[in-house]
C-alpha cells in the first residue's frame, strides 16, 4: 500500500538543487505554516493532497523571488505545482524550464 503513495525523488528537488535553495529556505521563506518534514516528503516524493503541493510550490516561488534582483524579478516566470511533482495532473515529463538563463545568472554570480 505504501508503494503506491511513494513516487520517488521528484523534479522538484532537481529544481531545489539547481536554485542551491535548501529545506530550511522555503520553509523561511512560506507565509504558510509550512515545516521541514512537508519539503522533504515533498522532494522524495512521498504523496501530497494539492493543497500541500500547492503551499510547497508557493514557497518555493517565495524563496526563489527573495533571491533574484529586481531586473531578474521581471524575467521570472512561476512554477507551477504541475511542474515539480511527476504524479500531479498536468506533469509533462520532458518540459523545457523557461527560468534556465536566470538559474545559470545566479549561479555565475
Amino acid at each position: 500500500m505504501t508503494g503506491e503513495r511513494d513516487h520517488g525523488v521528484q523534479p522538484m528537488d532537481g529544481l531545489m538543487e539547481q536554485w542551491v535553495l535548501n529545506n530550511h529556505d522555503l520553509v523561511e521563506a512560506s507565509p504558510e505554516q509550512l515545516n521541514h518534514k512537508q519539503v522533504q516528503k515533498a522532494r522524495k516524493g512521498r504523496q501530497l493532497t494539492l493543497h500541500s503541493m500547492q503551499k510547497v510550490t508557493r514557497a518555493l516561488n517565495i524563496a526563489i523571488w527573495n533571491r533574484l534582483s529586481k531586473e531578474q524579478k521581471e524575467g521570472y516566470f512561476e512554477y507551477h505545482h504541475h511542474w515539480l511533482f511527476n504524479y500531479a495532473k498536468g506533469y509533462q515529463e520532458n518540459r523545457v524550464d523557461p527560468n534556465d538563463a536566470l538559474k545559470a545568472a545566479l549561479r555565475a554570480s
